[in-house]
């Protein structure tokens, strides 16, 4: 995503709550323009591509339950590891993983679960968008969606499924998503 449009999404106040509730979760990836970096192997490349600083926190027993919910749907869409860092890293930006309910006047609109996706955006049912698995996988899809998302930034690839009025804030989870997808692959 270039500076000028990057830009543009900050400067419009609102522009993903329209965006959403008139295009749906999906219209997003329309216009995404082809990448066509060199593809690297998926956990080690998000390491080397990580940008600027980094958080992390320490994950509680249903934040690492979630990890591995989020891996486990990957793995069932078929997706490699880097689909999970994807996931994971939106994940710790969104909700810190955890499955996040109606939080009254503190909520961002309608937003729900492990993406803090939106029933009135085409995401699901309230049920199905705090269920992990399922929002994982619909995340996921939004994400295969994304010409060249395997190669791209880490906060390019997950601000277009997501379109966030912060779109740079998912590049400061890559590499403590990266470590858990490392730890929890194969587990």
């Amino acid at each position: 995503m270039n500076t000028i449009l990057r830009k543009s999404v900050l400067g419009v106040a609102g522009l993903a709550f329209t965006g959403g509730v008139f295009a749906g979760p999906i219209a997003a990836h329309a216009d995404t323009p082809t990448h066509t970096t060199a593809a690297k192997p998926a956990a080690a490349a998000a390491v080397a591509q990580a940008e600027g600083k980094q958080s992390t926190i320490t994950l509680n027993g249903e934040q690492t339950a979630n990890v591995k919910a989020i891996i486990a749907a990957t793995k069932k869409a078929g997706l490699p590891e880097r689909a999970a860092v994807i996931s994971i890293a939106t994940s710790l930006q969104e909700s810190k993983l955890e499955n996040l309910g109606h939080l009254g006047d503190t909520n961002d609109h309608d937003s729900l679960g492990l993406f803090q996706q939106r029933p009135s955006s085409g995401w699901g049912s309230p049920e199905q968008i705090t269920d992990p698995e399922y929002s994982t996988l619909a995340f996921l899809k939004g994400l295969k969606q994304v010409d060249g998302w395997q190669d791209m930034p880490l906060t390019e690839a997950a601000q277009t499924v997501q379109v966030s009025a912060y779109p740079d804030a998912y590049a400061q989870w890559e590499n403590q998503a990266t470590d858990l997808v490392t730890k929890h692959w194969n587990s």
